[in-house]
């Protein structure tokens, strides 16, 4: 069982993943083209990752991997405002039909200048209307400069999913 990590293009995917990894920072610039697997391993458990590129043409493999995850982690540019209602729209498609997936919702590059805030990330995502069955979180995160530790939100983001990781198997 995987969780499985997605988002448009350039929200920060894989950026993520390796902070997660590794502790450290490391900004990826190229977005990924097809798929991406890391494997994190924590004291209490292996968690496997698998990050499908955002881009349009890869949107259509989402829904082929949703049903064999154990968890939904959704990435946004928080500062990309303009994309926003196609994320919305994309997250709620994805997981209308399993209405029992957790869902995680990194709201990326909190950082920036121009970045919506979690309560306006909520609201953009129109994520109250995604029901109250579901465990569902929203983290505001960034990837600091390279090689520096990760932020206190992304080890906040890595425990939160190592949890529910052992809580759905």
């Amino acid at each position: 069982k995987q969780i499985l990590v997605l988002g448009l293009d350039g929200a920060g995917k894989t950026s993520i993943l390796h902070s997660l990894a590794t502790n450290h920072v490391k900004r990826s610039v190229a977005p990924t083209e097809g798929f991406n697997a890391i494997c994190i391993n924590t004291e209490e458990s292996q968690m496997e990752f698998l990050e499908i590129g955002g881009s349009e043409s890869l949107r259509s493999y989402w829904n082929m991997y949703l049903p064999k995850v154990l968890l939904l982690v959704y990435v946004v540019d928080s500062a990309d405002h303009a994309r926003l209602p196609v994320a919305k729209q994309l997250l709620h498609q994805l997981i209308q039909d399993n209405s029992t997936l957790p869902v995680v919702v990194l709201a990326n590059k909190q950082d920036l200048e121009g970045a919506y805030c979690i309560t306006d990330i909520h609201d953009a995502l129109a994520l109250s209307d995604i029901g109250d069955e579901r465990k569902m979180f929203l983290i505001g995160t960034h990837v600091a400069e390279d090689g520096s530790e990760i932020s206190s939100s992304m080890q906040d983001a890595k425990e939160l999913i190592g949890q529910l990781v052992l809580e759905t198997q």
